[in-house]
């Protein structure tokens, strides 16, 4: 994979941390367009159905064109078991985490009035610091894997801010200081990144297998526990459907010129 803006050989200098600093810039920015597009013009229920397809045609794109078959060459299936069921208990408890806080929210919310959501913040910034450890995972895995895991979470990162500043809003806080909010959360996806590539730059076959299947099983639940599921809470139609897979093929397309 070319990057003309900043050439092969300065690519390769930049060193891991750099690359990761380089490519997690898209997801920061998704989350900053995201939180301006919410404020300026909330999209409407079937449009964000439409996104959340689409996203998840991308995740599940990004995790078996790139993820899964570079955790096949680790080879080392004790250390991906292992790190597939920390990932999915990880994952499950930030779920039900993240619900009980919500409602807990938005009961303080009905009796109170406006209160800042600070489990809903919570929740989404360890969700925004696990992205950008998938990112940073990404850089380890070889520029190509890397940009397309990227362009996976910008992805889910902009539908995130989305829904993130209109529940925000919905809960009574301020617009603008809800995008705020959330652009300040998206900067915790750049420290999981850094930090990703950081520590994982120098790690060994059995640590990097453990953390590719704790990747696949973030995105495995990202791309069926809250994306779809979020999805079809709007009427399905034939459509919608389409973008899922339209998603998975542009991905698909783009792993296969980038290889």
């Amino acid at each position: 994979m070319y990057f003309p803006y900043i050439g092969d050989e300065g690519w390769v200098a930049m060193g891991l941390v750099g690359q990761a600093a380089v490519l997690v810039s898209f997801p920061v920015g998704a989350a900053v367009v995201g939180s301006l597009v919410a404020v300026w013009r909330r999209p409407g229920p079937r449009l964000m159905s439409g996104v959340q397809h689409f996203a998840a045609g991308v995740v599940m794109a990004a995790l078996i064109g790139e993820v899964m078959p570079d955790l096949r060459e680790e080879g080392r299936l004790p250390w991906a078991v292992i790190g597939f069921c920390v990932g999915v208990v990880v994952m499950l408890s930030l779920g039900a985490w993240g619900r009980r806080l919500e409602d807990r929210d938005r009961a303080v919310t009905r009796t109170a009035g406006y209160v800042l959501p600070v489990g809903l913040l919570a929740a989404v910034g360890i969700d925004l610091l696990l992205d950008g450890l998938l990112v940073g995972l990404g850089v380890t895995l070889g520029s190509t894997a890397g940009l397309v895991l990227t362009i996976a979470l910008t992805i889910e990162i902009l539908f995130l801010s989305l829904s993130v500043v209109g529940e925000l809003t919905d809960l009574g806080v301020p617009r603008a200081r809800s995008a705020l909010l959330c652009i300040g959360l998206g900067l915790a996806t750049a420290v999981g990144a850094v930090g990703g590539a950081a520590l994982l730059g120098g790690a060994g076959p059995e640590l990097l297998a453990a953390v590719l299947a704790f990747g696949c099983a973030a995105l495995l639940y990202l791309a069926v526990e809250e994306l779809l599921v979020e999805a079809h809470e709007e009427k399905e139609t034939p459509l919608l459907g389409a973008m899922f897979f339209l998603g998975f093929l542009i991905i698909y397309i783009l792993g296969e010129v980038a290889a």
